[in-house]
Order: C-alpha cells, then sequence, then structure tokens
C-alpha cells in the first residue's frame, strides 16, 4: 500500500501543500459574488468568506415589503451557493496537489 512513496519527501511536499492552499484561501477571500433577482431589482455581493458586503435595492419595491423580502432571500442565497461552489473547487484545488506523494 506504501510501496512507491518517498517519504524523504514528505517534509517539503507538507510545506507545499500547506503554502499552496494557504494561497488559495486568500485567492478565495478576494473574490466577490454577486447575484440579482427580480431582472436586478434586487443585487446582493458577497465575499469569499460568505459576508454580504453589499445589497442594491430598486426604489420600486421600498413600497412593496413582501415581494422585496422574496427579491432579497433569493439574491442572497445564489450569491451563498456561489461561494460554496467556489469552496468545492478550491477544496478540488488542494486535494489534487496531493498527487505528488508517489
Amino acid at each position: 500500500m506504501l510501496d512507491g512513496i518517498d517519504f524523504s519527501k514528505m517534509g517539503a511536499m507538507f510545506e507545499e501543500a500547506q503554502k499552496k492552499v494557504q494561497e488559495l484561501q486568500e485567492e478565495s477571500k478576494s473574490k466577490t459574488f454577486n447575484a440579482k433577482s427580480g431582472g436586478g431589482l434586487v443585487s446582493v455581493s458577497v465575499n469569499g468568506n460568505g459576508e454580504v458586503i453589499d445589497i442594491s435595492i430598486d426604489d420600486s419595491l421600498l413600497s412593496d415589503k413582501d415581494a422585496m423580502q422574496i427579491l432579497l432571500i433569493s439574491a442572497v442565497n445564489d450569491a451563498l451557493k456561489m461561494v460554496e461552489e467556489d469552496r468545492k473547487l478550491l477544496a478540488s484545488k488542494m486535494l489534487g496537489g496531493f498527487g505528488g506523494l508517489r
């Protein structure tokens, strides 16, 4: 099961993997994900940490609280799904870096 693994290189490989993980995490943090709903009446921006950083609501929705809430929930959920997909991609990239153990 452990045939072909050069254990003398594992320390350096682990350090390299840690650096790559940190780089990818920093890259992810700096990303901004934007989602719109209601044909652009509501837009939400979320950073790579999943934090809402901006919300824009068209003035026409200010008199219709129910519609505004529905569109806001939709836009926030869409933006958070984008963050989750990016995290999955990040995890895939990280795991792909461990192929050099052999």
